[in-house]
């Protein structure tokens, strides 16, 4: 049996768990009696946490909001989650609140978990601001597997649903237009190779170990997007956007170039030109078409149709 302190800090974690527990439930994970369960409830207390109670026979008790917040205690796959979060979390206003609660964090972290959390860090980048979701127990096999400088063996699914087994050096993982990329070299077709990490699933054991690589372009990330942008469409258009480079990569999945302070090269890939519209569009910032110069031509079709449709009021201010 947990001695006092030790249960009382299992029992602030489970009272944290779920919205509300059964007491037979609570006394039952904690190994006590009823009486000694409702002597810790008291004790929370006196300490501050607004533990409430309800009567009766299918009664419990929950942990309600109260004006301090209590230690959180988290499981190690939580404390991973919300150290990665902190970091790449992709709320633009927040960064430096962000900054302070991951030091805080990292500082209570065991060692073991400190080392997978820093791996992730090295090894991820997203592009365009906001970090997908994923099966973070992969994130952290390939993280794990470039720190070590491991060989990372893997099945992989194609995009026809045929799967083979690969070998590949981790060298970055990439978060992109709502998917996680991985980029490696495939030893065994001998090139640098970007996954879908969504499709990927690891084997076990990793295989031996590898000297790292440049990497390709000297910039992983930017070597990734524009395979994926160059590579996925048809279509490619550029223009001189009257906006920051930060401002405008956060709103698009294209590839943003710095002209200055006030200003950056877009370039967009699409199926066809009505898309490139569509996305110059939600910039919501002023900007001149480069290239192709049919572009300038349907920009001028559609704005005709939107004046058409705004009615005979609108004036083109």
């Amino acid at each position: 049996m947990l001695d006092t302190s030790a249960r009382l800090l299992r029992l602030l974690a489970l009272l944290q768990s779920r919205p509300e527990w059964r007491g037979a439930d609570l006394a039952e994970r904690l190994d006590v009696a009823a009486r000694t369960l409702r002597r810790d409830i008291g004790r929370l207390r006196e300490l501050g946490y607004p533990v409430h109670a309800t009567p009766g026979v299918a009664g419990g008790y929950r942990l309600g909001a109260g004006a301090r917040m209590p230690p959180l205690l988290l499981d190690d796959e939580e404390a991973v989650a919300v150290a990665i979060g902190l970091r790449g979390g992709g709320v633009a206003g927040i960064e430096e609140t962000a900054g302070r609660a991951l030091a805080k964090l990292e500082q209570v972290l065991p060692d073991r978990l400190r080392q997978r959390v820093r791996a992730l860090q090295t090894a991820t980048v997203a592009i365009g601001g906001g970090v997908p979701a994923a099966d973070a127990g992969v994130l952290d096999r390939i993280a794990a597997a470039r720190r070590d400088r491991e060989v990372l063996r893997f099945d992989y699914r194609d995009h026809d649903g045929a799967e083979t087994a690969r070998s590949a050096e981790p060298c970055k993982l990439v978060a992109r237009a709502g998917r996680w990329y991985l980029l490696g070299y495939d030893l065994g077709r001998d090139g640098w190779r970007i996954f879908r990490v969504d499709r990927l699933r690891p084997r076990t054991p990793n295989g031996p170990r590898f000297a790292p690589r440049p990497e390709p372009g000297g910039d992983a990330a930017r070597y990734v997007a524009e395979r994926l942008v160059r590579e996925m469409w048809p279509v490619r258009a550029r223009a001189l956007v009257h906006a920051p480079a930060a401002q405008i990569a956060a709103r698009t999945s294209g590839l943003v170039e710095p002209v200055d302070d006030r200003s950056c090269l877009l370039e967009l890939r699409a199926d066809g030109l009505d898309a490139v519209v569509f996305m110059l569009g939600l910039l919501d910032a002023d900007f001149e078409v480069l290239e192709p110069p049919e572009l300038a031509g349907r920009l001028r079709t559609m704005a005709d149709r939107f004046a058409r449709a705004a009615g005979e009021g609108w004036d083109g201010r």
